[in-house]
């Protein structure tokens, strides 16, 4: 089965969420949403997410699902926005519970912060089947990028998160806590195991140099033959190579603080003072 696929590209973060429906039917799911967020002036906004519940609601879809690929690091989720909204199921993946233990001693969290994934409705494990409608849907755990990455394999599409990026991009980074090359090479060849048609729809894109438009949807073929880090039959021992030097010259995104405290809670903020204002942690010296 092939499902009908809509992108929604936020530029700020370099984001691409996805509404996935089944083409015989009204239900769909949501990939990797969007909460706008303003770090200078810690405000918040919902033109994004409002995007989505807009096409939602004109197309007359049933949201089953708001599946998120990992624990993002360069945007908030907008997933209790959404579902609030237009109700489904916010999924992840089992190892949820690895990211919180790591980043909520980063945060310094205390015992309030539960870090047994129940913030989320479903956890996935490799091998899960779910049903958006008559549709279903694959988990397959592809971690590398953080402990927690799923590839979401729905009829003839790949949701890849940011194991993968479009073929003249490469691959993700892997210097995160809990992060590793060697185990990202062994998720790129789980993904590049599916057929050769299967569509791979990526989480971000940054246009490679020499590329004029944003792109985001590209096959396993040509991952195999044109990725610019793993294609053309490149060696476990090279990738980790590159990807490991790559990874000791970048930066980190400008909004991981953010990002991490909300997206380990399934998209909600941490809880409110007395007052009912609410506060992120800046650690120093810890990322």
């Amino acid at each position: 089965m092939a499902p009908d696929v809509t992108a929604f590209f936020d530029e700020a973060t370099n984001t691409v969420s996805y509404v996935v429906a089944d083409p015989n039917g009204r239900s769909c799911a949501i990939i990797d949403s969007v909460l706008d967020f303003d770090y200078a002036s810690g405000n918040t906004d919902t033109a994004s997410a409002d995007d989505i519940i807009a096409f939602v609601k004109e197309n007359d879809l049933t949201v089953d699902w708001l599946l998120e690929t990992h624990v993002h690091a360069d945007h908030l989720s907008a997933a209790p926005y959404l579902q609030d909204a237009l109700g489904g199921k916010i999924g992840i993946g089992d190892r949820i519970t690895v990211v919180q233990d790591t980043f909520g001693k980063v945060f310094n969290e205390g015992t309030e912060f539960q870090r047994d994934g129940s913030q989320f409705d479903q956890l996935f494990v490799e091998g899960d089947v779910f049903m958006i409608g008559q549709m279903r849907g694959n988990v397959m755990h592809t971690p590398g990028h953080t402990p927690a990455c799923l590839t979401y394999v729905i009829g003839d599409a790949a949701f890849v998160g940011d194991t993968l990026f479009m073929p003249d991009f490469g691959t993700a980074r892997c210097d995160f806590p809990g992060g590793s090359s060697q185990m990202l090479f062994q998720s790129i060849q789980k993904i590049l195991s599916l057929p050769d048609e299967t569509r791979i729809f990526v989480g971000h894109d940054y246009k490679a140099p020499g590329r004029e438009e944003f792109a985001w949807e590209t096959t396993v073929a040509a991952q195999k033959a044109e990725n610019v880090h793993i294609g053309d039959g490149a060696s476990k021992a090279e990738f980790v190579e590159m990807r490991d030097a790559r990874d000791a010259t970048l930066a980190k995104p400008k909004l991981i603080i953010p990002s991490l405290q909300v997206n380990m809670r399934a998209g909600n903020m941490p809880e409110p003072d007395e007052k009912g204002d609410v506060f992120l942690k800046v650690p120093i010296n810890k990322l």
